[in-house]
């Protein structure tokens, strides 16, 4: 079965578990603290998705990081799934949450870059873009990139707007060899 399935099962379940005790504000904040942690820790994925590493010491790891800063219901997802032996998906699932929960509650995570920072107006102009395409609540993340020369490139989940300048003088190009 393939892993995006079987992770968003698991990030299925725990969101109605969270529901069920009241804490799915508690176990959002927990899925992003532990999808940050991996991000930022190459070798806490490295180790949990190894074959070689026992999974008592797997288990250990989880318990040291996390059941001290967790809410306890994330804490037993953790346990669950690792003596499940799937640890090696709990990114993945903590992904999947985070989709889900965002689904949930009406929010569209959008990205803009652009080549400087945004001024408020265009910020608000991006999030009425993305509400009238979408219909949600938006979370505009901004990243700066001077390689694009101008103009911006919008990405909402799988969809991308390109109205940069060097795409455009691509297309030029492109046109021009032709």
């Amino acid at each position: 079965m393939s892993v995006s399935i079987v992770a968003a099962r698991y990030a299925k379940s725990l969101i109605e578990l969270a529901k069920e005790q009241n804490v799915l504000e508690a176990v959002y904040q927990d899925m992003i603290l532990f999808k940050d942690t991996a991000d930022k820790n190459r070798g806490l994925m490295l180790a949990l998705k190894s074959p070689v590493v026992r999974h008592e010491k797997k288990s250990g790891i989880l318990k040291a990081l996390f059941e001290a800063r967790v809410n306890p219901v994330s804490y037993a997802i953790f346990k669950i799934i690792t003596k499940k032996n799937r640890e090696s998906i709990l990114d993945e699932i903590a992904n999947e949450f985070i989709k889900a929960y965002n689904l949930n509650q009406g929010i569209q995570k959008a990205t803009v870059v652009t080549t400087t920072p945004l001024t408020e107006e265009l910020r608000q102009q991006f999030k009425e873009i993305v509400k009238s395409a979408t219909g949600r609540t938006v979370q505009l993340a901004e990243k700066i990139n001077p390689a694009i020369i101008g103009g911006y490139v919008l990405t909402i989940e799988d969809r991308q707007i390109d109205a940069s300048l060097r795409s455009r003088l691509n297309e030029l190009k492109l046109q021009l060899t032709n």
